[in-house]
């Protein structure tokens, strides 16, 4: 049964009354509910969403420091997603990431980190000035991804480490493939660390027992998930959520005062309202719906020839992981083609605009917008793409398999803020990083700040570039370059 309390959109409710009521207006934003837009903008879009796009007054409430509307939005969130506190976020899943780092360490603490983290878990780590110690994840050389953390390895990082005072983990990546978070807890939790959980891929995991368990509900104290990713919210909207004793939500407000902005946007706060009310009240259904049209389309798919999409057999079988059934990872290896191909094709073909590309597979993300016409449409895409390279003469793709062998030298912080130089990719050996170099996405670093530029990483940044990576936090000019430390 719905609480009652969840069919409530206390934010949205107020914005709509405050437009409602034609106060006038002397205060910002100074379009001044859209009288001011250009004319082109509100003709696009229509004149109400500017009737909306309001600042700090009485009727609406303030992130910083919510009393009212926004106050009680957080809370119901909190009901919704078994959390003890919610936070809104107007900066995405980014802004959490570096809140939770932020909130749970002080310089020269140490802190367990995956590395399949995104670069903000990184970036996180440079502002507040603590020290990773990095733990790898499984890779799987046939679908050329990396897969997530076991237990094994984490615990064996727990004990290697007995001064950490944080975990970090990401589950669900990506790719949808989760840890199993319900192993991982309990060895954390008897060394008292603090569990803190990039979950972005995952805000619908409540919601749905088809999916994996999530990061609350296996025992984390902190996660944070990207409500624009998969569910209802607008781009940039997020939420953190925090459980139990281990840390002051105080401080994780304190944290998100001085990293938010003061301007924050009221049109991405009411979507994550509207989101949550929308999750609470029919998620099971909505959610239902998404993960039968994603299966029919796995099956579908798996019977192309040429074509492969992870099931949630064959991920139980690298290593007893989850997977979440709404993410299509689909693999173009055995056409010869490289994911980018297969994306642009899709594109330039077809409109089918997919998540993500690698060197191997394309990522469709199936969420509760689509419908079951969009999910035909992209298998008779598919099967176009293979049916014209039937036959052909194929040469194999090559493995090439990320390398995490740079040893850490310096903290990211001290590298990151060092005198430095720009060399030649190239000529990089053996210096060290003073940025976080990603594929992008994922954004999972390469390189981070303070480490060993091996040739090994060399290489394989170069190849995928060759094959048209998107490689960020390298200076493009006559060829790559990287910031070193000088």
């Amino acid at each position: 049964m719905v609480p009652e309390r969840q069919h409530r959109t206390p934010l949205f409710d107020a914005l709509v009354a405050l437009a409602e009521s034609r106060k006038l207006s002397f205060h910002t934003p100074g379009h001044k509910s859209g009288k001011g837009i250009s004319t082109r903008f509100r003709k696009f879009v229509g004149p109400k969403i500017f009737e909306i796009d309001l600042t700090t007054l009485d009727e609406v409430d303030s992130l910083q420091k919510p009393v009212g509307v926004i106050k009680e939005a957080q809370e119901l969130a909190a009901l919704a997603y078994g959390a003890d506190r919610s936070f809104f976020l107007v900066n995405g899943t980014t802004v959490g990431n570096h809140a939770m780092i932020m909130a749970t360490t002080r310089p020269g603490d140490e802190v367990l980190v995956a590395r399949n983290a995104h670069k903000s878990i990184l970036a996180g780590l440079i502002l507040s000035g603590a020290h990773p110690r990095f733990f790898l994840p499984e890779f799987d050389p046939s679908w050329g991804i990396l897969l997530n953390v076991v237990p094994e390895v984490v615990k064996e990082a727990i004990d290697q480490y007995p001064g950490a005072k944080v975990l970090t983990l990401t589950s669900p990546n990506y790719y949808g493939i989760a840890a199993d978070l319900m192993r991982i807890v309990p060895d954390a939790k008897a060394k008292s660390l603090v569990i803190l959980v990039d979950e972005a891929h995952g805000p619908h995991l409540s919601f749905h027992p088809r999916l994996p368990l999530s990061a609350l509900h296996s025992g984390a104290d902190l996660c944070v998930q990207s409500t624009h990713k998969i569910l209802g919210g607008m781009t940039q909207s997020s939420m953190l959520h925090v459980k139990g004793n281990a840390v002051d939500p105080y401080r994780v407000a304190s944290v998100l005062q001085l990293l938010q902005s003061t301007s924050p946007s009221y049109i991405l706060m009411a979507s994550l309202d509207l989101a949550r009310m929308q999750m609470a009240t029919e998620g099971g259904k909505l959610l239902g719906k998404a993960i039968e049209l994603a299966e029919d389309a796995r099956e579908r798919i798996n019977r192309i020839e040429g074509l492969r999409c992870l099931t949630e057999e064959e991920v139980k079988g690298m290593g007893d992981f989850g997977l979440d059934v709404t993410k299509l990872t689909i693999s173009v290896k055995d056409l010869d083609l490289t994911g980018f191909q297969a994306s642009s094709f899709l594109n330039a073909e077809f409109d089918i605009q997919v998540e993500m590309a690698d060197l191997q597979n394309v990522l469709v993300i199936v969420s509760i917008g689509d419908r079951r016409d969009d999910l035909h449409r992209l298998v008779l895409a598919l099967e176009r793409l293979a049916g014209r390279l039937a036959g052909k003469p194929r040469a194999s793709l090559p493995s090439l398999l990320p390398s995490f062998e740079g040893r850490l030298l310096l903290s990211p912080r001290e590298a990151y803020f060092a005198p430095c130089e720009h060399l030649p990719l190239r000529k990089a050996e053996g210096r060290v990083a003073a940025d976080i170099v990603t594929v992008y996405p994922p954004g999972i670093p390469l390189l981070v700040p303070g480490e060993e530029v091996m040739a090994s990483t060399i290489e394989y940044l170069l190849r995928l570039a060759d094959y048209g990576a998107r490689i960020d936090g390298l200076l493009d000019w006559e060829e790559p370059k990287i910031r070193i430390v000088g």
